[in-house]
C-alpha cells in the first residue's frame, strides 16, 4: 500500500486532528506519553521533531521511545514478568549502567525495583524501548506540516525526494544488538531479567528466536501496536500489547547477531561483474608514465 504522506501522529495526536487539544499540543510543543517533562524533546529541546509514528504500508509505526510510555503500560507489564503477583514496585528511568571497569555501558531506559516494607530493595529488572530508525527525511514533511496543520492535513507527500521509511535493519544492527550485548550481558551476568517494549512491525523483521517458558526465560519481548480508538467522537491511536515472547539470552543474541548466507556463487558473480568492468576501462598508462 502506498501512504501518500508519512506522519501518523505529531505532539501525540493524529495530523488531522483539529480539536483545541491537539492544537494546544502542537502550538505548545507537548509530549502526552510521560516524557518526564511537558514538552516534546525529539531531536532538539528547543526545536523538537514531534513525529511519534509514521505511517508504513498502511499502519502507524512507532519512531518516538516516549510513544511506549502511554499510560505507563510497557512498566506494568515488564512489573508481571519480572516479580510475584502483589509485589510492591518502583520505576526509575534512565539509570546509568556501569561495567567491571568503571565504563559505562550506557543508559537503561526503565529499571523496576521490587521493595519490602522498609522500603528496601529487594530484586529489580531492567526494561528497554525499542522505537524504529527512520530513512529518508521525515524533517521536511514535518516542517511543512507544522506550518500550516489545517491546509496541510492531507498534504501529499508521497513524489518527494527521501520519502520517510522505518529502517528496521539499523534499529535492530545499531541500537537493539548493542543493548543486548552490553547491557543485557552485564543483566545476565547478574542473573537479572530484561524487558524488550518493541512495535509489531519491528518484532517481525527480527529473525526466528527459540521460545521459552516464562519461568526458564531471560528475557520477555513485550510487543505492541498502536489500535485506532475514538473517544467523545475523535479518533486517535492507543498502545495497546498484542503478545509477549519469551526467550533465553544466549539464544536472542546469537539469533538476532547471526547473519543469514545468502549463496557464494551470486557474491562471486557480482566480484566477475566488477572486475569485467575494471578491465574494460584500465587506467591510462601513458598519462602517469613520466609524472616528472
Amino acid at each position: 500500500m502506498k501512504d501518500e504522506q508519512p506522519l501518523a501522529e505529531v505532539f501525540g495526536h493524529l495530523i488531522s486532528d483539529q480539536t483545541e487539544r491537539a492544537v494546544r499540543f502542537r502550538n505548545q510543543r507537548l509530549c502526552p506519553f510521560n516524557n518526564g517533562v511537558p514538552n516534546c524533546t525529539k531531536d532538539k529541546a528547543k526545536d523538537p521533531l514531534g513525529v511519534c509514528s509514521i505511517f508504513h504500508k498502511g499502519g502507524p509505526v512507532i519512531t518516538c521511545p516516549s510513544r511506549f510510555r502511554e499510560d505507563w503500560l510497557i512498566t506494568s507489564d515488564a512489573a508481571s514478568f519480572f516479580f510475584p503477583e502483589g509485589t510492591a514496585w518502583s520505576s526509575l528511568t534512565e539509570v546509568r549502567l556501569h561495567d567491571g571497569n568503571g565504563r559505562s555501558a550506557g543508559n537503561i531506559d526503565v529499571v523496576l525495583v521490587a521493595y519490602d516494607g522498609n522500603g528496601r530493595i529487594t530484586d529489580f529488572g531492567a526494561l528497554e524501548v525499542q522505537a524504529v530508525y527512520i530513512s529518508g527525511n521525515v524533517h521536511e514533511p514535518f516542517a511543512h506540516y507544522i506550518q500550516n496543520p489545517l491546509r496541510h492535513m492531507n498534504m501529499d507527500w508521497s513524489n518527494q525526494p527521501k520519502y520517510p521509511r522505518p529502517d528496521y535493519l539499523s534499529s535492530s544492527r545499531k541500537r537493539l544488538v548493542p543493548q543486548l550485548l552490553f547491557k543485557g550481558g552485564i543483566l545476565h551476568s547478574w542473573k537479572k531479567k530484561c524487558a524488550v517494549a518493541l512495535g509489531k512491525s519491528f518484532y517481525e523483521t527480527l529473525p526466528p528466536m527459540k521460545k521459552v517458558n516464562k519461568e526458564q526465560s531471560d528475557i520477555a519481548w513485550l510487543i505492541y501496536d498502536l489500535a485506532m480508538i475514538e473517544v467523545d467522537g475523535q479518533k486517535k491511536y492507543k498502545l495497546v500489547k498484542i503478545d509477549e515472547v519469551y526467550t533465553g539470552f544466549e539464544s536472542s543474541l546469537q539469533s538476532i547477531t547471526t547473519p543469514v548466507p545468502g549463496k557464494m556463487n551470486k557474491f562471486v558473480t557480482q566480484l566477475q561483474e566488477k572486475l569485467d568492468e575494471k578491465n574494460e576501462h584500465p587506467p591510462d598508462k601513458k598519462s602517469i608514465e613520466r609524472p616528472f
